[in-house]
């Protein structure tokens, strides 16, 4: 197995940190390596703001809802959908930007912040780095957007934490569904996908329980306390303010 899909194989969420500085050349590193990521007809359609000062990073850790894994980071990174750069070019060119004003805009600006996160913390992690992925922002992303100052056309999608792991506090790979009920040959199978998730239920219920964290819940219990209502019921609100909408409804 090469070092590449062993790491990949290996990823886990880091949210315990030494307090140690992420070193200035293995930043820089990490940002290029998010930003050659692949973007939507190369339209570039993300930006990073890099968070590094303590009291902001603190801030951002109480907006996503009061987490330590943030407020313990030596780093943070928002990744924010943007299309004030393709606005700027296209009125350089006299066209105006509408992409934005439509479901297509939505999606392509958050499959492009989901990728780059991915490069970024694939990046981070070869460099022997912690990181997790933090969608709690979207908690409260009217502060986010006034706290980095985020003009019209641009949304904080995701953010990530990055920082020295402290080894003394274990972590392991959370186990999975199933690998059949996840890539499917030539169709969905919706059976397959069904029982999938319930012996995923009891899988993960196990593994909790094998690692000593038996308060944790499973599966289900997890998704529903979620997926059961409108988590970050901001979202909406604040992506209107800021000049995303779905004006190709018909």
């Amino acid at each position: 197995m090469n070092a590449t899909i062993e790491q990949l194989l290996n990823r886990r969420s880091i949210r315990n940190f030494t307090g140690e500085s992420v070193k200035d050349a293995d930043l820089n590193l990490i940002l290029q390596a998010a930003q050659q990521a692949p973007t939507s007809i190369n339209g570039q359609q993300v930006s990073l703001v890099v968070t590094r000062d303590k009291e902001k990073i603190k801030q951002i850790a109480e907006i996503a809802g009061g987490q330590p894994q943030v407020a313990t980071a030596d780093v943070f990174v928002t990744v924010v959908i943007d299309y004030h750069r393709a606005g700027a070019a296209m009125k350089h060119a006299g066209q105006d930007m509408v992409i934005a004003k439509s479901a297509e805009g939505i999606v392509v600006g958050s499959v492009d912040a989901g990728i780059a996160v991915n490069a970024l913390q694939t990046a981070a992690e070869s460099l022997g780095y912690g990181t997790t992925v933090i969608g709690g922002i979207r908690n409260n992303p009217q502060a986010m957007i006034d706290l980095l100052k985020l003009p019209e056309n641009t949304y904080p999608a995701l953010g990530s934490t990055i920082g020295v792991i402290d080894t003394n506090v274990a972590s392991a790979v959370k186990p999975r569904v199933a690998l059949e009920s996840f890539a499917m040959d030539e169709k969905y199978d919706a059976e397959k996908v069904t029982q999938g998730a319930i012996q995923y239920d009891r899988d993960l219920r196990k593994w909790w329980d094998s690692i000593g964290l038996t308060d944790m819940p499973s599966y289900t219990a997890q998704t529903g306390q979620f997926y059961s209502n409108i988590y970050f019921p901001q979202v909406a609100k604040s992506m209107k303010s800021q000049g995303f909408k779905f004006t190709d409804e018909k």
